[in-house]
């Protein structure tokens, strides 16, 4: 079986979390702070705040920027449930804007279609908008970043799929065009902590609140304090918080990954120019890379012309499953699913989400990938196609 990703840990990663695993800090040692530094130096924000997931960087996120009930938030459909279940975590509701079609992004276009709707019906504007960059492809970021600042909402950009990409020749997670951005070290990401993430801002004040959080809420600082130290050992809880930290083994993991960065989203880029010049006639839609981007690649998602091919959307699926090609399906829309269907999305809603899902399929990319592989793949899509 050829996954369709894959993590690629060296003998440098093995070493490193080696090394941790014999010193005298699993956890709140050196290796966080020094993961962080060298996110920040990657991405060329101020601040990085490193937790143990990029669902409770979202969630953390979204707290800091004050998020609460009575608010509401907006993201695209086509993405992991996490994006959208962080405003739910935090009390407030839940709508989405539909996808463009060429970039399969949160469509800026319909965003500034929204915005201009629910004003003028009087509607609760989003407090927050979460746009999420694709298979590692950044969205219109400034386009977006121009109606936040006409309609009044904050922007936390979803780069799980994204480090190590740029916008407008800038790394992706400066957070120019943002308030926060957050990034994914699941395996199968573009460089991998094991599990974790990070959240990178520009902004003092969110990120000492995101790193007060990711840690229940306590503080030894005796400048955050209610009353002066009781001793050395004294600490206060000021906010309600939690357990979101990152040991010392995956920031090692991360600080070492790092180093390859720059190589491994060349090397997925090389992969995607292969499979561009190779599955060009075939009855299918190739990803297209937008103006002013540098996509991380993630993901290659191809979709399916049905009506030139004799096929279901399932048929394709399946038989590339039997030739041993792991292929999958990112996403399921999530007003689609179960749980957001009960709180009132319904079937038709975005039209341009629900038409992707039925035509989409990720094959598999990833950073060891050989171009014997990708011939694999290429022909078992030749042969069922055909």
């Amino acid at each position: 079986m050829i996954p369709y990703g894959k993590q690629a840990i060296s003998q440098q990663d093995i070493d490193s979390v080696i090394e941790v695993l014999k010193s005298d800090f699993l956890t709140q040692g050196p290796q966080v702070p020094l993961f962080e530094n060298k996110i920040k130096s990657a991405t060329q924000a101020s601040y990085a705040v490193a937790v143990n997931s990029a669902t409770s960087a979202l969630h953390l996120a979204c707290l800091s920027l004050g998020l609460s009930k009575g608010d509401v938030l907006w993201t695209t459909p086509i993405s992991f449930v996490a994006t959208a279940n962080c405003a739910l975590y935090c009390g407030a509701d839940i709508d989405f804007v539909d996808i463009d079609p060429i970039s399969y992004n949160l469509s800026a276009a319909e965003l500034e279609k929204k915005l201009i709707y629910v004003k003028q019906h009087n509607l609760p504007l989003p407090k927050i908008v979460i746009p999420v960059h694709l298979c590692g492809q950044p969205c219109d970021m400034e386009k977006i970043h121009e109606l936040s600042k006409t309609y009044g909402f904050s922007i936390i950009e979803d780069a799980s799929h994204a480090i190590g990409g740029k916008y407008k020749n800038k790394p992706i997670g400066n957070c120019e065009y943002s308030d926060i951005t957050v990034f994914s070290f699941h395996p199968v990401k573009i460089i991998t902590t094991g599990e974790g993430g990070i959240a990178t801002t520009n902004n003092l004040k969110l990120a000492n609140k995101m790193a007060l959080l990711r840690s229940h809420g306590v503080t030894r600082e005796d400048e955050l304090m209610t009353e002066p130290s009781h001793g050395a050992w004294y600490y206060q809880q000021i906010e309600l918080g939690f357990n979101y930290r990152m040991t010392e083994m995956q920031a090692a993991l991360g600080v070492s990954q790092l180093t390859r960065l720059a190589e491994f989203v060349d090397d997925r880029n090389r992969l995607a120019k292969y499979y561009d010049d190779k599955l060009s006639n075939l009855p299918i839609i190739l990803p297209k890379q937008i103006k002013d981007s540098y996509s991380a690649y993630h993901l290659y998602i191809i979709k399916l012309k049905l009506t030139d091919i004799k096929l279901s959307h399932i048929q394709v699926f399946d038989a590339l499953c039997i030739k041993h090609i792991g292929v999958n399906l990112h996403y399921i829309p999530i007003h689609l699913q179960p749980y957001y269907q009960r709180i009132g999305f319904k079937s038709g809603q975005f039209p341009m989400a629900e038409e992707y899902y039925e035509q989409a399929i990720s094959i598999p990319i990833f950073h060891q990938m050989s171009n014997e592989q990708q011939d694999t793949v290429i022909q078992a899509i030749e042969d069922i196609l055909r």
